[in-house]
């Protein structure tokens, strides 16, 4: 279904020559005549357009939307419904291929063919161009190699850049820009609204500028999966999913009805109704195609999302990575991703992992040595005889964890154990025959057991697999990795240390303290280190049959042993999709994990994202008024403070075995190796050992309980949706009619009195400083996805507009009402600003007043009186999810930059495309260095016209106090100059479209 691009392109650079049978097929497809003046216009507009970077589709005027939507109500599967529009997508694709210019590498478009005969299609032949480069180049540059040349049509895409990637080697340190088209786009519902409230926006501007708003549509297949609204409301019990999803239909109805309104509106566009499994996991045994084969055209299949952990589909081969929601919405509107060539890891796994060890400890090993060799902005690369060792699944798991060690990609190529994967996830044979034969056709595809091509990489990294140990992270960071056996003595380190990453400052005399309360009439009682949330979660490990059945193994021998987990600690099991519990049936082991209070709560991300719900009253008193430093074990990808649940100060991740485990033991204060976690029913102590499987049990288990009808069954079903869904009633209009009351579902300001002038470069002038950060500073500082804190800017607006306390529901449920967003930016109750001298708190200095308020508050301050801020920050800013408000809401309060010693790659992507100006401060200084209090007003001089600024180039920041300094500005290529000229992603899209 992918839209050749090129063709488009071409079609309408050539369309003063188009044929009148041409101009019949366009104006069919556009349902509009044709005429030959709007035909020669639209080629004038395009030859006084010569860079390539700056280009959009004029075919979008004549170009027919197509769409993968699925009526829920159907018994049609989503396999079908592709098939329909790929027809659709074809038959404009060969009609207009014959009025296009020649791709210059059509000389490589190469049969593959059918072993019984005929063809599968045709491709482009990377060894057809006989080029000794490409052998040794990594395959992850491989993918972007074909889709440059696919898509070469001497404008959006140059011969130049083909010879960049080809060159790899020697182009790639250099930082060289290059574009690349994904196949397609990946959306969950938290970064999902926002994006279709964004598209329903650009209608509206494009209507109100009088061009044609339905210019706005996908281009490239949309898939959005509703997975991250559900909350463990209601935990231990049988009823949990079917409670847990009635409360999410209450809360998010309204939200709901938008995306299926964006559903039917927007043409393109896949929405998975709530219910049906976690995004990354229902892509990588659903979604996933490997290879496209879009009407004879074969290509490797690619995809951008708006979650950070897109990358769990590098484990299927398959080039995918987190983009901002903006950059995403530019993606679905057809313009060219631009991006930086990346260096690649060369990352060598050897030997096998030892028995008892995980897929889980050994992707919390490799995130703690990826971030320490630093691979922001890089592909890791997986080889090594050590990769055929491992399954499908454990590969998706290191690969889920790319933005926890810092890297755009964690990529492992296809070899036959992909090939089996995708035969147990239930796709056809013919299909897997085709994605083996195009990969091995176009030197794509690996063999573990045949020597290898030596292939050149920008970094090497290795690893024995045998040397990977038990271990859990924590009890803030992800990389922050502790080894089982060193868990006890690290935890006592913590209680010691200052606050930090890995410290909380408790007293001597207070490590000891024991909180008595009463547990509904039951006695109880909590210390330092005590678990009080114990989740089996997120898709880095639910996907994984090992681990899920490791966990199950583990239940049944506690069961056995008479162990019981404390029924004040809040257990739960959200699978990422159906099959899991499927196979959890067949194994007759579900029964344990519910004995032990591990009952189905729903299937979403839940408390790896914040949606953890409320903790039972007497347990959130016994550690509020004892100041108690209580754990969340989990076993997701994320762990910052505040994110898992305001009450949990410590939180680790540990795979889900040893979730049950460390809820058996009721503390993370334990050493397994020499304490025992309980008694047992006989009166003797149980240790570690005793309830924990190996490796060969567990391997039986997902022999003989895990099969493809499930993969099968599950699918079929997801195509149908369920009631609660079929019955959402919602308007057909394509533009959206506003709720002005809505507290979910705002018209954002964005393009408020926009015109068709950009506005061009501003430099920011006596600006003062919002905040003041350290190191590490995370999207969840800025951008919280948690609960809405009574006390909060974002809680006071929601009273004063009628709604109750129990139902503020979370930050990411209401990412579609800007009002809310910008009062929730910088609102986490762990904030550590510099202005407020060490106290933790979502507050800042109003420096003119010298008054302590809500973020928010100061930003409207500043922004009534007509006053710049910026934000001063330390390393890596910005790590975490891919959040796009965490871009719009320090817009929204009058952020014009952002000086900082390093950002994440996906935030700083975002600034960009909101306008705001990301600086990196020269290496080995910082604010601290350079004596900069954050009292002081900025001026930070940039030239007004854009053609006098160059990626990376330098400027200077003055101060009122006569300090100056050199950053540089962090626009890394030229189409975010052209962003910024135009004063964000979203504008200058419209300007383009609404020029056509």
């Amino acid at each position: 279904m992918y839209v050749t691009t090129a063709l488009l392109r071409r079609t309408a650079s050539n369309s003063s020559n188009t044929s009148t049978t041409g101009k019949r097929l366009l104006s069919s497809l556009s349902k509009k005549p044709v005429s030959n003046s709007a035909s020669s216009s639209i080629s004038g507009n395009f030859n006084q357009t010569p860079q390539r970077s700056l280009s959009f589709y004029s075919a979008l005027r004549s170009a027919q939307r197509w769409s993968h939507g699925v009526d829920w109500k159907s018994p049609a599967s989503l396999g079908a419904q592709i098939r329909i529009a790929s027809s659709t997508a074809s038959l404009f694709q060969r009609n207009i291929a014959t009025m296009a210019s020649e791709n210059a590498f059509n000389r490589i478009l190469t049969s593959l063919p059918k072993p019984s005969g005929g063809e599968f299609g045709k491709f482009y032949c990377l060894p057809a161009l006989n080029d000794p480069r490409i052998d040794k180049l990594p395959y992850s540059i491989r993918i972007l190699l074909e889709s440059a040349i696919r898509n070469c049509d001497g404008f959006q895409v140059k011969k130049e850049d083909v010879e960049k990637i080809i060159d790899w080697e020697n182009s790639s340190p250099k930082q060289v820009e290059i574009p690349f088209k994904p196949a397609r786009v990946l959306l969950q519902d938290f970064t999902g609204v926002p994006a279709v409230v964004d598209l329903a926006c650009m209608r509206d501007a494009m209507n109100k500028l009088g061009s044609d708003s339905n210019k706005i549509n996908p281009l490239v297949p949309v898939d959005l999966v509703i997975d991250h609204s559900v909350q463990v409301d209601v935990a231990r019990s049988e009823n949990a999913v079917q409670a847990n999803m009635e409360l999410e239909f209450q809360r998010n109805k309204e939200r709901f009805a938008f995306l299926k309104w964006g559903s039917n509106a927007f043409h393109n566009m896949l929405v998975v109704p709530p219910g049906s499994g976690i995004v990354h996991q229902v892509n990588l045994e659903y979604l996933g195609r490997v290879v496209f084969n879009t009407d004879g055209m074969l290509y490797p299949d690619s995809v951008v999302g708006t979650d950070s952990h897109t990358t769990m589909i590098d484990g299927l081969g398959v080039a995918g990575w987190g983009v901002g929601g903006i950059e995403a919405e530019a993606a679905m509107l057809g313009q060219p991703m631009s991006m930086v060539l990346p260096g690649v890891v060369g990352f060598k796994l050897s030997g096998k992992l030892k028995n008892g060890v995980t897929a889980t400890d050994l992707v919390l090993t490799v995130t703690q040595m990826l971030r320490k060799h630093g691979v922001v902005g890089k592909f890791v690369e997986f080889y090594g005889d050590g990769v055929g060792e491992i399954s499908l699944a454990d590969r998706a798991t290191i690969a889920n964890m790319s933005p926890e060690y810092g890297a755009t990609m964690g990529f492992f190529p296809v070899d036959h154990v992909t090939l089996q994967y995708l035969k147990l996830t239930g796709r056809s044979d013919e299909t897997v025959a085709m994605i083996e034969k195009y990969l091995r056709a176009n030197n794509m595809f690996v063999e573990y057991s045949e020597p290898q091509q030596e292939r050149v990489y920008s970094s090497y990294l290795d690893l024995n697999l045998e040397d990977v140990e038990p271990c859990i992270s924590g009890p803030k960071r992800p990389h922050d990795r502790v080894p089982l056996r060193e868990m006890k003595v690290d935890w006592h380190s913590c209680l010691d240390n200052k606050v930090g990453f890995k410290g909380f400052a408790v007293p001597k005399e207070a490590q000891e303290k024991v909180a008595k309360f009463s547990f509904h009439g039951q006695p109880a009682e909590l210390k330092h280190g005590s678990v009080v949330i114990a989740a089996i979660t997120s898709c880095t490990n639910t996907s994984n049959p090992s681990v899920m059945l490791g966990a199950a193994l583990v239940a049944k021998k506690a069961c056995e042993l008479g162990l019981q987990v404390k029924p004040w600690i809040k257990t739960s099991l959200a699978p990422g999709s159906g099959v899991v519990t499927k196979y959890l049936q067949k194994s007759g082991l579900q029964k344990y994990l519910n004995e032990q209070g591990f009952h189905i709560v729903g299937y979403g991300c839940t408390t790896c994202i914040g949606n953890s719900g409320e903790l039972d009253e007497s347990v959130a008193a016994a550690i509020s008024e004892n100041d108690i430093v209580a754990a969340a074990v989990l076993s997701g990808n994320r762990n910052f403070e505040g994110r898992v649940h305001p009450l949990t100060r410590a939180n680790y991740l540990a795979s889900p075995p040893l979730v049950v485990a460390y809820a058996l033991a009721g503390t993370v204060d334990i050493d397994f190796n020499k304490e025992p976690i309980a008694v047992g029913k006989d009166g003797k102590d149980v240790y570690f050992k005793d309830i924990w499987p190996s490796t060969e049990e567990i391997a039986e288990v997902v022999q003989s309980s895990v099969l493809p009808d499930m993969f099968k069954s599950t699918y079929e079903a997801i195509t149908k949706g369920n009631a609660m869904w079929n019955q959402l009633s919602v308007p057909t209009s394509k533009l959206y009619s506003w709720d002005p009351n809505s507290t979910y579902i705002h018209e954002p300001p964005y393009f408020k009195n926009m015109t068709m002038d950009p506005p061009g470069p501003n430099g920011v002038k006596d600006a003062y400083c919002l905040l003041n950060f350290g190191d590490s500073i995370t999207t969840d500082h800025i951008s919280p996805a948690g609960s809405i804190h009574k006390d909060s800017p974002a809680a006071k607006y929601l009273v004063d507009h009628g709604v109750d306390r129990k139902d503020f529901n979370s930050y990411g449920s209401r990412r579609g009402n800007n009002e809310i967003m910008a009062r929730g930016t910088f609102a986490n109750i762990r904030l550590v600003n510099k202005l407020l001298n060490g106290e933790v708190a979502p507050k800042t200095l109003h420096i003119p007043s010298g008054e302590k308020l809500p973020v928010f508050d100061a930003a409207m301050r500043y922004k009534s009186a007509g006053v710049d801020t910026i934000v001063l920050a330390g390393a890596e800013y910005g790590s975490g999810s891919s959040r796009d408000w965490a871009a719009k809401g320090p817009m929204l309060l009058g952020v014009k930059a952002v000086i900082a010693k390093s950002f994440e790659r996906i935030h700083r992507s975002n600034l960009v495309g909101m306008g705001i100006v990301p600086l990196c401060f020269k290496s080995g200084e910082d604010a601290d260095t350079l004596g900069l209090t954050g009292h002081e007003r900025f001026t930070i001089d940039l030239p007004s016209n854009i053609n006098e600024i160059r990626p990376g180039q330098d400027v200077t920041v003055q101060t009122d106090t006569g300090k100056s300094f050199t950053c540089t500005v962090r626009f890394d290529t030229e189409v975010e100059l052209a962003y910024f000229n135009h004063g964000g992603i979203l504008p200058y899209v419209i300007r383009q479209l609404t020029n056509q």
